[in-house]
């Protein structure tokens, strides 16, 4: 199923890239590593632990570009993202493992298809019907570009949200998961300037913070499996923070939700053509 462009007005511009999906940052990432390969090929080849600001920066940066940034800049992204992946190979528990098993890639895609979705959940006004066949129509669109077969994404929507559920059902607690929730809670300074003794009391705050919306965040068996607590209280604090969420962003129009994004989308975009000029601000 071939879904609309991704043009001002439908449902994967209006939603995804909206300011709140900031807050399911560390649920996402949780979700992905998840899986056994996905979190093999974390574990072996990504620098979150040492550099997880710049990390969460170049994500938000691709992902901009292969929603926003065109069919031309989608594809260069696409492109470059599995040949950047190539070489994510290893050995887990005596079984080599590729970040490219279309499996686990599926899964990857899958995670990010789904924050939108709870977004507008947990933060905003869910999705009518219609809204998210166009927008998972038009995500499957871009898994194509991705490089994703059509067998590992499934054609409507609520296939697809029964694939999510039996690829949750099979997950549970791993090494990866346990290292991701050290790195919150031991993050570094994300800037050299700010002051050390003020950054450990921030660190103390977002390591509470990001913590709770996970645990509030996460679909409630697979939070259950991994061992975080969740009570009644907290499910009280969640949905007074989460009111107090909507409430702002009900107050900005919907054309400005996802205004950063689309713009770093297309400032991206603008860098791939000028490689040079991407080099001397510091790029890769």
């Amino acid at each position: 199923m071939s879904g609309p462009p991704i043009v001002k007005g439908t449902a994967a511009w209006r939603y995804f890239g909206d300011f709140r999906a900031g807050l399911l940052a560390g649920q996402v990432l949780v979700l992905q590593v998840a899986h056994p390969v996905v979190a093999a090929g974390v574990r072996d080849h990504s620098d979150y632990v040492e550099d997880p600001w710049t990390r969460l920066m170049r994500t938000a940066a691709s992902l901009s570009i292969y929603v926003y940034g065109g069919p031309e800049g989608a594809r260069y992204e696409a492109d470059r993202l599995r040949e950047l992946h190539r070489s994510f190979t290893g050995v887990d528990e005596g079984r080599r493992y590729s970040a490219l098993n279309p499996h686990a890639y599926a899964w990857v895609h899958a995670t990010l298809v789904m924050v939108p979705v709870d977004t507008q959940r947990f933060y905003g006004t869910p999705m009518t019907s219609s809204e998210l066949d166009e927008y998972y129509a038009q995500m499957c669109d871009v898994g194509r570009l991705l490089g994703l077969r059509e067998q590992d994404m499934p054609p409507t929507w609520p296939e697809f949200e029964r694939y999510y559920a039996e690829m949750l059902d099979g997950f549970g607690p791993n090494e990866t998961i346990s290292t991701l929730f050290e790195t919150i809670r031991t993050v570094k300074k994300p800037w050299r300037w700010l002051p050390d003794e003020r950054w450990v009391r921030l660190q103390r705050w977002q390591h509470r913070g990001q913590m709770f919306v996970i645990r509030a965040t996460l679909p409630p068996a697979f939070r259950e499996r991994l061992g975080l607590q969740w009570t009644d209280r907290d499910q009280r604090r969640f949905d007074r923070f989460r009111a107090a969420v909507r409430l702002v962003g009900g107050l900005v129009p919907v054309t400005l939700r996802s205004s950063l994004v689309r713009r770093i989308g297309r400032l991206n975009v603008w860098f791939r053509a000028h490689p040079r000029a991407y080099r001397f601000l510091g790029g890769g």
